[in-house]
């Protein structure tokens, strides 16, 4: 990760599977390969509507639990508070050279984005670009990203009826085919789902309703990230998770009302949304 500089977000449908055949060049990036400044660990998603404190406070809060990348949303905020806030959390996000991540078109003075699957195609040239993907054939579409969140991997009671989710059997199917880094999304709350995106392949897991609802966000956030830096760790047993945790068992994410990397301080470009299903 690159100190002085911020990144952006982030969805994949069941049907992935049955597309594979279009991604026969595709292969798994070796380690040397795998940009330093992807995404990786647990990355936070933002949604100060469901959060059960201020939202500044929440990402404090999970920063101080271990969190390092941060998607920054509420894309319904005029531009001049939305820019505000951004400012505030690349703050937060300074002190331990995390990563703010900002979602939507409008890079709010950063230089990374998160692209929806809709486009733009090619994407613009800054310095980091994550593109959100649901299936196969999005995948087939990457040409410069860095990296890509694939979702729904579980059941997701934030946005029901997203779907149908992949599971980590699908998961996986889609990531041996990837070119890029991949970021597990949608219904991950317990540490057995971590552990199952793991070993999957994924770099990293994107959060939303886990840590935003939490009451205390950092125990959340360092619960879950636990959990995945033993499922990484040399050694590591998460390769026999029982085989109920991929498919059921997993409660799924529940709403509430209510990065970039580190920019000097606060440059990161922001990521426009994905076409049919909304960043978690």
């Amino acid at each position: 990760m690159t100190p002085g500089r911020t990144a952006v977000h982030l969805g994949t449908s069941s049907s992935a599977p049955a597309d594979l055949g279009r991604l026969g060049s595709f292969r798994r990036p070796e380690a040397s390969r795998i940009s330093a400044a992807a995404p990786s660990g647990v990355v936070l998603l933002t949604d100060r509507r469901v959060a059960r404190r201020p939202l500044v406070e929440v990402v404090t809060r999970a920063v101080g639990g271990g969190v390092r990348w941060v998607v920054l949303r509420e894309k319904d905020l005029p531009r001049a508070e939305r820019a505000a806030l951004a400012a505030e959390l690349r703050a937060v996000l300074a002190d331990t050279g995390g990563t703010l991540v900002v979602a939507g078109p409008d890079p709010l003075d950063g230089d990374a984005v998160h692209l929806p699957a809709a486009g733009p195609y090619p994407p613009p040239a800054v310095g980091l670009v994550g593109r959100s993907c649901h299936d196969a054939a999005e995948l087939a579409r990457l040409t410069t990203e860095d990296y890509v969140t694939l979702s729904p991997v579980f059941p997701t009671r934030t946005k029901p009826g997203y779907g149908p989710p992949l599971y980590p059997d699908g998961l996986r199917n889609l990531i041996e085919n990837s070119r890029v880094p991949v970021l597990a999304l949608g219904g991950i709350e317990t540490p057995d789902q971590v552990r199952a995106c793991v070993e999957a392949g994924v770099t990293g897991v994107a959060v939303l309703g886990a840590i935003m609802r939490a009451d205390d966000p950092a125990e959340a956030a360092t619960t879950l990230g636990g959990a995945f830096e033993e499922a990484v760790a040399p050694g590591s047993r998460s390769r026999h998770i029982p085989a109920e945790v991929t498919t059921r068992g997993l409660r799924p994410t529940v709403p509430t009302q209510g990065s970039s990397l580190t920019a000097r301080s606060g440059h990161g470009r922001p990521q426009p949304q994905p076409r049919r299903r909304e960043n978690q």
